[in-house]
């Protein structure tokens, strides 16, 4: 089996107020197979900076029950370096739930792609700061005069 497109993403949560209430918009992604959960990480930084790692198949845990469905084709991809460089950057007083997904849609293209006797050579994503600026701007000029 080889992969497609990879991609990590860290989604923070001030407070450690995490509830799970995502699980259920990532599950609808997954079922559409429009991404594979590969890795998922929950990290926690306390008011000190001391972090720890906690098992997202901790059934007993009612923040993680909604991605129990989630977590049958996880291959445990992040290593406990790249964890712990992620949680480095974590303010204090903050949870993360580290994403590690495929892209599933772009399956067909890499295909497509490598038949058609091409290759990649790059790919980025927008940085979230430059987004919201974007976003801004497009519901501006959507706002009637």
């Amino acid at each position: 089996m080889t992969l497609g497109p990879l991609e990590y993403t860290v989604i923070g949560f001030e407070g450690n107020r995490f509830n799970g209430e995502i699980a259920k918009e990532i599950e609808k992604v997954v079922e559409k197979r429009i991404i594979r959960l590969v890795d998922v990480v929950f990290v926690t930084k306390d008011i000190d900076g001391d972090v720890a790692v906690i098992e997202i198949d901790n059934k007993e845990d009612k923040r993680f029950a909604g991605f129990a469905p989630l977590m049958a084709d996880l291959m445990g991809l992040l290593t406990p370096e790249d964890i712990a460089q992620l949680a480095d950057g974590l303010p204090t007083n903050t949870s993360a739930l580290i994403l590690l997904f495929e892209h599933r849609w772009a399956e067909k293209v890499k295909d497509a792609i490598i038949g058609a006797g091409g290759f990649l050579i790059s790919r980025s994503t927008i940085a979230p700061e430059l987004l919201e600026i974007v976003n801004a701007e497009l519901e501006a000029a959507a706002v009637p005069a």
